[in-house]
């Protein structure tokens, strides 16, 4: 198929008896958000709904998703332009994972921070490590996880993503289960991923398709927030004082409540 031999810059891309394995991989990034992963994740995804019936999204061993990359933020501020995405895109992506007509499984070891959980939210079941952490640190940098929040606030309920969102701290996987983020969680998810895979397989891809599009008619929350995530994402990542926090952070590594 000619859409597995595509060369993907931030991803390694498998498809096995109609299960596609994508790998996010930008390791030297910490496997950060920005323009390319989205334009290359949506176009496999797009894909996937002739080819696949379960995606298994996954990251790197130690870091599933670090959320925005900042650096990209940095330089576009720095070179003078607009520093930020249009949040559009990547909104779609979480859409497309949530809605699309194949089954969505993030498998999760290590970090899932920021966005990073935008990715595990938007997926239909999550298999995570017992050793992983999930993280909103957003408003440490005066931002707020506005698109993260329809699909996280699906998940675990407001309540409990108000407080991921205003504590800043990390939640561990076992505290992730008991809320609902996580459905398994395993210290071997390689082995435990294959056999609720074995199983998986059985399904046929239309029922799959049909029961994922009849799901969405059950739950028009997604698509109802999306114009106000937007413009809370647009709003918060064009005020210069937060991009030159952010700026500051990259190049110094100092938070913003630090002295120069």
């Amino acid at each position: 198929m000619d859409w597995l031999t595509r060369s993907y810059t931030t991803l390694r891309v498998r498809l096995d008896d109609a299960v596609c394995f994508v790998q996010m991989y930008r390791a030297a990034a910490g496997n950060a958000i920005n323009e390319q992963l989205i334009a290359d994740l949506t176009a496999v995804l797009r894909d996937c709904e002739a080819h696949a019936k379960i995606v298994v999204l996954e990251g790197l061993p130690d870091v599933f998703c670090n959320g925005a990359d900042f650096r990209e933020i940095q330089s576009r501020f720095d070179g003078g332009g607009a520093a930020h995405d249009d949040p559009g895109p990547l909104y779609d992506l979480w859409l497309r994972l949530a809605q699309g007509p194949f089954m969505t499984i993030a498998h999760v070891r290590g970090r899932a921070n920021a966005g990073g959980v935008g990715f595990v939210a938007a997926c239909d079941l999550v298999v995570s490590d017992e050793k992983a952490v999930f993280s909103l640190s957003e408003l440490l940098f005066g931002v707020m996880p506005a698109c993260v929040l329809p699909f996280l606030v699906r998940r675990i309920g407001a309540a409990r993503a108000n407080a991921m969102t205003l504590t800043t701290q990390p939640v561990s996987a076992a505290q992730a289960k008991a809320w609902g983020l996580v459905d398994v969680c395993d210290a071997n998810t390689e082995s435990t991923l294959r056999i609720l895979l074995l199983r998986l397989r059985r399904l046929e891809r239309t029922a799959i398709a049909r029961y994922k599009r009849y799901a969405t008619t059950l739950d028009g929350s997604l698509a109802a927030a999306k114009p106000a995530a937007l413009a809370a994402n647009v709003e918060v990542f064009s005020d210069p004082h937060n991009l030159r926090n952010i700026a500051r952070y990259v190049s110094t590594g100092r938070f913003p409540w630090e002295a120069s």
